[in-house]
Formats: C-alpha cells, sequence, structure tokens
C-alpha cells in the first residue's frame, strides 16, 4: 500500500534484501514477492537474506512464495554477491538475530551501506570503510538504548570514524520519535560534521551525488 501511495511499482523490483528476522523488517517479504511477480504468474527475481529468514525451522518466506522467485540467496557475514553491476557484501552486525547481517553495496558511481540493527564494534567499523552514503537504523537518542540498538551517541562514533558523504539515520523508537529525530541528526552533524538527515516515509535522494570526490590532477584534493 505504501509503495503505490509513493509511486513504486513493484514489479518493476529486480531483487528482495532482508537484513534479519525480526518482523519489522521482513513482514513483507511474502506480499512483495507476490507483486514482483504477479502473483507467481512470471517466475522472476531474487531474494538475498540472512539465513534466520529463509532456512529456519519456519522460515519467514513461505514455500508457497518461494516457487514463484527465479533464485534465493542465504548470505552469511563476509559473503559477496553480484546482482547486474552493483557487488553486495554482507556486513558484520551484532544483535538478537545471531545471523543478521547488514549490506554494503559498491555501485559504479558510489558506496552505500545500510546496517540494520547493530551495535558498534571494530569489524562493522573496518568493514564501512569507505561508505559514501551511509544509513544507520538509529532507534535511541541521545546515550540511551540497550546492547543490541545503536543510539545517537553511537552514530556519532561510526560517523566519526567512517566519515561517508551522507548519512541516513532511520529505525526510530518511540523514544527517538519523542526526542524528534531531526533534532538528533542535526547533533550528529554538528559533532562530526558530516551531512546527515533523518529519514521520513518517502524520502529520496539521488546516490550519484555523494560520491567520493576524485580529483583530475594528481597531487589535488
Amino acid at each position: 500500500v505504501k509503495a503505490k501511495e509513493l509511486g513504486i511499482n513493484l514489479h518493476h523490483t529486480t531483487a528482495i534484501l532482508v537484513s534479519d528476522s525480526n518482523i519489522i523488517h521482513c513482514n513483507d517479504v511474502n506480499i512483495l514477492v507476490d507483486a514482483m511477480t504477479h502473483g507467481g504468474i512470471e517466475h522472476r527475481g531474487l531474494i538475498l537474506a540472512s539465513k534466520s529468514v529463509i532456512q529456519d525451522d519456519v522460515p519467514f518466506l513461505m514455500k508457497h512464495y518461494r516457487n514463484f522467485i527465479e533464485k534465493i540467496i542465504p548470505i552469511e557475514r563476509d559473503h559477496k554477491v553480484g546482482i547486474e553491476l552493483v557487488e553486495i557484501n554482507a556486513l558484520s552486525v551484532e544483535q538478537s538475530d545471531p545471523v543478521a547481517i547488514g549490506f554494503k553495496f559498491f555501485c559504479p558511481k558510489y558506496t552505500l551501506a545500510y546496517t540494520g540493527d547493530t551495535i558498534v564494534t571494530d569489524k562493522l567499523l573496518e568493514e564501512l570503510s569507505g561508505t559514501d552514503i551511509l544509513i544507520l537504523n538509529v532507534p535511541f537518542p541521545g546515550n540511551k538504548g540497550d546492547d543490541k540498538h545503536l543510539n545517537t551517541e553511537n552514530a556519532i562514533k561510526i560517523v566519526s570514524h567512517v566519515r561517508p558523504r551522507l548519512v541516513v539515520l532511520t529505525g526510530f523508537g518511540l523514544e527517538m520519535l519523542k526526542a524528534d529525530p531531526l533534532s538528533e541528526a542535526r547533533e550528529v552533524q554538528r559533532i562530526t560534521g558530516v551531512q546527515t538527515i533523518a529519514a521520513r516515509d518517502g524520502l529520496s535522494i539521488a546516490p550519484a551525488g555523494y560520491k567520493e570526490y576524485k580529483s583530475p590532477v594528481r597531487g589535488f584534493d
């Protein structure tokens, strides 16, 4: 319903990516498959997801819809998959789902990373290196939260280390909404100097505009 409201034609979708088995993140996978394949009339598309979504004893991707998809790939941390001109690396994240992953997309003109739910780890910081556009799930403001999710202070630490061109904060919880995501995004930008925006329904960006600048003349940055 929301995709239609925003003018997104799901039948034009090539692939569906799912980071973990949290119902908030994987609830729509079956209906997306149905829409992408016209109810199974067209056997097409690819699903790239954590093992918990497609290989658990009771997987979220139902057997009925598996038959609609051309290819299903369970992806693990440190693995890579190529889809057309894009290379996708599975990021090492730490959360309640032990096989959850994040995604790093190496596109022809830019690199984009989505962490999903996670805490800060040295390995994740290393894997995020070189990212142009960084999308962080930040459900908690300030220094609030738990040991399974990011808060604003964690986001500042990640952004300060990675130094991307653009940061998008998303995945807001109730406490973050009460604190005002826009205010928290401004705080991240104020401290790090990196452009930071708070996601909203229907947000659209032109990613190629945030690629790393390469000087045409050697010795000049």
